[in-house]
């Protein structure tokens, strides 16, 4: 069983990860030709209007993206499925491989920029999304409520159909807040990642967060329950 200690502790680690996500959306979206690589919804939206030929918005990013996601997430769920519950060695690795993931593609982006429209940055595009329904899957097994690192729509229809204003007791209200504002934050350090180093910021947002995923796969480690 979970010791509130054990429960902070991945709450707190997921909230972090969460905002890697806002900077790895940010990146991807201002730096890789409008793709979400972590935010699917976005992207699947951004994908039916592309299809329907909307203000020339891209296909094959997108679609690339949505692969990428939804093979991360399988490997993710086919190394957990036989995992112990709550953070386990193999909670450790599949999230290490998210930061290493990261970390690759930032330095690979910094010594190539990934041009639009170019093999190479359909290729960041790709790996960058299977990285994030890696991330996604770890999360989901690790079942931290309310914290999903990857989406807030959830959350913040949490937050409102159990506030008090709705008639609710207002539970969960802290973590859900913060999970709504670190996407909120990182998607702002992404968008100024790349407004000031340009070219270089998207290598630079990637690195950061894969570095940032790394440091919270390694403290979940330390303190793994299996």
């Amino acid at each position: 069983m979970r010791t509130w200690d054990d429960a902070r502790r991945h709450l707190v680690l997921m909230l972090a990860l969460t905002f890697t996500t806002g900077i790895v959306d940010a990146v991807g979206y201002l730096g890789l030709d409008r793709v979400f690589t972590a935010n699917m919804t976005g992207n699947v939206v951004i994908l039916g209007m592309g299809l329907a030929g909307a203000d020339d918005l891209p296909v094959l990013g997108p679609a690339l993206a949505l692969v990428g996601f939804l093979a991360g997430a399988a490997v993710g769920g086919r190394v957990l499925r036989t995992a112990p519950a709550g953070w386990s060695h193999r909670t450790s690795g599949t999230f290490a491989a998210t930061g290493v993931l990261a970390v690759v593609l930032g330095v690979g982006a910094l010594v190539a920029t990934p041009v639009e429209g170019t093999w190479w940055a359909f290729v960041v595009t790709a790996l960058l999304a299977v990285a994030m329904g890696l991330q996604a899957a770890s999360a989901r097994r690790l079942a931290v409520k309310d914290v999903t690192t990857v989406v807030v729509t959830s959350t913040l229809t949490g937050l409102a159909a159990d506030s008090r204003l709705a008639g609710g007791a207002g539970d969960g209200w802290a973590r859900r807040s913060l999970a709504v504002l670190l996407i909120l934050l990182g998607a702002g350090v992404g968008a100024l990642l790349l407004k000031v180093g340009g070219e270089q910021g998207v290598g630079v947002g990637m690195l950061f967060a894969g570095v940032l995923a790394l440091v919270a796969a390694a403290l979940g480690h330390r303190h793994r329950e299996a």
